[in-house]
């Protein structure tokens, strides 16, 4: 192998490479939720995520109307008063304003594990826990799935745009798990490490340790 081209990959197989690599995945699911998580409280957004919150068993439960969702979508950038107020008494824009709170507090906890463990930690966690409830959304939402509109190429395994959207969470949560892993791993490091200097330095003697070794 080339000197040159061995000394680029020991350079990118270092350990400083790969704090380099969990800092930037950190810092991408921070800018993931936090900018998604701003857009929730933006009306084109909240009614683009209606369809996957109204087939959901358990998000349903927040909109008023969720089995009337199909026939009050618009398309993005597209204002039909009508179809705005709809979603207003639906609780469409109550919930995602709600939901962006949320995606804004993991975006928050996630980048600051760059400065605390124990915050990124639990930033992490939700960021991980979170793809799970995205990605069912394959299994719970029709509109996942191209629909049967005269082309043969329609179903499973055929994803739609919003499909297409879901599906890249599988590599959020690749990511999300390698950030908690590293965050675990420095909590317990910074548990660990007063025990650790302990052990080391062995235990402080006391007065009575020093006159007894005295009077022998």
């Amino acid at each position: 192998m080339n000197m040159q081209i061995a000394r680029i990959l020991g350079v990118i197989s270092s350990s400083r490479s790969d704090r380099i690599g969990l800092h930037g995945m950190r810092i991408a699911i921070a800018i993931i939720f936090l900018w998604i998580g701003g857009l929730k409280f933006v009306p084109y957004e909240a009614d683009s995520i209606t369809p996957f919150v109204a087939n959901n068993p358990v998000m349903s439960l927040f909109y008023e109307h969720p089995d009337q969702y199909a026939q009050h979508l618009t398309r993005e950038g597209e204002l039909k008063p009508a179809e705005r107020a709809w979603q207003t008494a639906n609780d469409t824009y109550g919930f995602s304003r709600g939901l962006g709170i949320v995606e804004l507090t993991i975006g928050f906890l996630t980048l600051a594990g760059l400065v605390s463990p124990r915050w990124g930690l639990a930033g992490a966690t939700l960021a991980f826990l979170t793809s799970f409830v995205t990605l069912s959304f394959l299994v719970t939402t029709p509109e996942a799935w191209v629909p049967a509109l005269g082309d043969a190429q329609h179903g499973f395994p055929y994803l739609s745009g919003g499909g297409r959207l879901v599906i890249k969470d599988v590599a959020l949560m690749a990511g999300a798990w390698l950030v908690f892993v590293d965050s675990a791993r420095a909590v317990l490091s910074h548990r660990l490490a007063p025990l650790l200097t302990w052990e080391q330095s062995g235990p402080v003697p006391t007065s009575s340790n020093r006159s007894a070794g005295q009077s022998t």
